[in-house]
C-alpha cells in the first residue's frame, strides 16, 4: 500500500478535480478542454501484484491440477483495457494454448 501511496492519491485527486484529470488527458488530447468532459460512472481495474507487492505489467497464464485444471488456461491480469481487443495478444493466447493442449 505504501509502496503505491501518492500514485493512488493522484488517482483520487483527477477522481475529484476534473480539471487535474483533463490537464493529464492534454497530454494526448492537447485540444483538450474542461468543458468537453463529463463525469461518469467509475470503473474500477483490477492489476495483480507479484508476491514481493510489484504491479505485473503483462498478463499472468497458469491452468490448474487435477483433471479439470489440466484442461483450463487463465489469461489473467489484461493490464490494459485496449489490450484485450489486440490482434498481438490474441496472437500471444492462441501460442499458449497451442503449448499447454500440446495442439
Amino acid at each position: 500500500m505504501f509502496q503505491y501511496f501518492t500514485f493512488g492519491v493522484g488517482e483520487y485527486y483527477r477522481g475529484i478535480v476534473k480539471s487535474a484529470q483533463v490537464k493529464q488527458l492534454q497530454r494526448y488530447v492537447p485540444s483538450l478542454k474542461v468543458e468537453d468532459v463529463e463525469r461518469g460512472p467509475a470503473g474500477v481495474r483490477a492489476q495483480a501484484m507479484d508476491s514481493d507487492g510489484n504491479l505485473v505489467d503483462d498478463f499472468v497464464f497458469d491452468g490448474g491440477t487435477g483433471d479439470i485444471g489440466s484442461r483450463v488456461l487463465h489469461a489473467r491480469n489484461a493490464p490494459s483495457p485496449g489490450a484485450t481487443s489486440s490482434l498481438s495478444i490474441a496472437k500471444m493466447v492462441a501460442e499458449k494454448v497451442e503449448e499447454r493442449f500440446h495442439l
